[in-house]
């Protein structure tokens, strides 16, 4: 079977859109555009297939209605629009979608909402009930409460991090471009990439900035491609009016196929959506230990502690080159380590107790995140 037709037997789908995509140039909600994504989603539906939809839209959607003729810069004013064009974004929706016979459910969340286990936990609670009570959920980010997120804009990373959550078959990108391209799509000579087999691989230039609508652009979707691949979810990238096709696996944008196996959840969780407190400096024997053999993490291989923590907390294991090679759950606190580094497990039970004895950073709960190659 074709890569591409894989889709066709998608049971759940992620679909991101963005701003630009949604809206008039001049900020306002665009009916037409906003009908058919709707229309699309639901006739994919009505084939059986979940949706859950991440839909931008919120600021530009209230720039005209508070007479503003530009994405403002400053927070304040981005979180008042946010404010009032969420709530007319979601009516739009709800009305459309309640043509075609279809609930849909509202869920608002920050990046920072997925880096801590409770609210993450709770985020895919929620969204499970949701698709197992046939409700469609369309999820946005807080635009009103966020912060540092709120000026990179990162629905496109959300999207991948969704995906993950609801084991997703696939990640839709919808954007304002039709693909990626060998070089901006405005410059001669550019042309579309119809599959991207290695993204690490991309020497394209994607740094050029799309409409004054959007926050992302295509630097942001090709790392959420690189997120949701390496969890095993192949994704498109595809011009909003291209959706159906684009769902549906037909010849349209850019496919990126998964190129790994689905590791558990809460792996891809620490990788992709924790935020480091801390960093254990390794010895050379520690890392073959755990980037190679996927052992656990022993207080004898560790030769510094950097940062602030508790146990239970999100760490980056590092090399003695400096490289971030693993992350993982600590054992420790940042005040506990320091008096166990470089001892084996023997020597802390009998100086500080048998319940030091235990691993550092037990493999169960640690994720490699850079391969080196074995030493000859």
């Amino acid at each position: 079977m074709e890569l591409r037709e894989q889709l066709r037997q998608c049971n759940r789908i992620v679909v991101k859109v963005g701003s630009s995509s949604l809206t008039t140039a001049e900020g306002g909600i665009d009916p037409a555009r906003i009908q058919r994504l709707v229309d699309a989603v639901a006739d994919v539906r009505a084939h059986g297939t979940q949706v859950v939809l991440i839909s931008s839209g919120a600021i530009a959607a209230g720039l005209s209605p508070l007479g503003l003729a530009r994405r403002p810069r400053d927070l304040a004013t981005q979180q008042a629009a946010a404010s009032v064009g969420q709530g007319l974004l979601m009516q739009e929706y709800t009305e459309r979608f309640g043509a075609h016979g279809l609930r849909v459910g509202q869920l608002l969340l920050t990046v920072d909402d997925l880096t801590r286990q409770t609210t993450y936990s709770n985020a895919l609670r929620t969204l499970g009930k949701l698709l197992k009570l046939q409700a469609l959920p369309i999820v946005n980010e807080n635009d009103t409460t966020a912060t540092h997120e709120i000026r990179f804009g990162d629905n496109d990373r959300l999207g991948a991090l969704v995906a993950q959550m609801v084991r997703a078959d696939a990640l839709v990108l919808l954007s304002d471009v039709d693909g990626l391209y060998t070089a901006h799509p405005a410059d001669p000579g550019s042309e579309r990439i119809s599959t991207v087999a290695d993204i690490d691989a991309l020497e394209v230039d994607t740094h050029k900035r799309g409409t004054a609508i959007g926050s992302g652009g295509m630097t942001t979707k090709l790392q959420a491609a690189q997120i949701a691949t390496s969890a095993g979810i192949p994704v498109v990238l595809a011009r909003a009016d291209q959706a159906y096709a684009a769902m549906t696996g037909q010849n349209v944008g850019t496919f990126f196929p998964s190129d790994a196996k689905r590791r558990p959840r809460r792996l891809l969780w620490l990788a992709h959506a924790t935020s480091a407190r801390g960093r254990l400096l390794l010895d050379e024997g520690a890392v073959q230990a755990v980037v190679q053999r996927k052992a656990s993490l022993l207080a004898a291989g560790i030769t510094a502690v950097e940062g602030d923590f508790v146990a239970g907390d999100p760490v980056d294991l590092v090399s003695p080159e400096g490289k971030v090679v693993a992350r993982g759950l600590v054992g420790f606190s940042a005040e506990e380590l320091p008096d166990m580094l470089g001892r084996k497990s023997q020597d802390l039970a009998d100086a500080l107790g048998r319940e030091y004895e235990r691993e550092v950073v037990h493999r169960d709960v640690l994720v490699v995140l850079a391969r080196r190659p074995r030493r000859r």
